[in-house]
């Protein structure tokens, strides 16, 4: 990799297919974040207004609002999961290709 002194920052910013790449990642990134958000908030959401719905016996004592609780975990594999996929199918290959020509 280049030293700070060898690499034009100024010009790799005006790059096109470094514009391009920050402007995919930041709209996966707020995308997935919204996501995270949204399906976080369900569950205080749920708990206040969908009282009956939360209290639901599954098994033993694990009910409804438990699970969906449990669940915010998997969601947030999930989104990790889909943010690797892309990034390793997608980013990194423009971002090698762009530090290759400014190396």
């Amino acid at each position: 990799m280049a030293s700070h002194e060898t690499v034009d920052w100024d010009a790799l910013i005006q790059d096109p297919r470094f514009q391009t790449l920050h402007r995919r990642k930041t709209r996966l990134l707020w995308s997935l974040m919204m996501l995270s958000v949204a399906y976080y908030f369900l569950l205080p959401i749920g708990a206040a207004y969908f009282q009956d719905l939360f209290r639901i016996r599954v098994w033993g004592v694990v009910n409804v609002g438990l699970l969906f609780a449990l669940s915010e975990f998997v969601v947030a594999w999930v989104i990790a999961l889909l943010y690797s996929r892309r990034a390793g199918r997608e980013f990194d290959q423009l971002a090698a290709q762009i530090a290759a020509d400014y190396a």
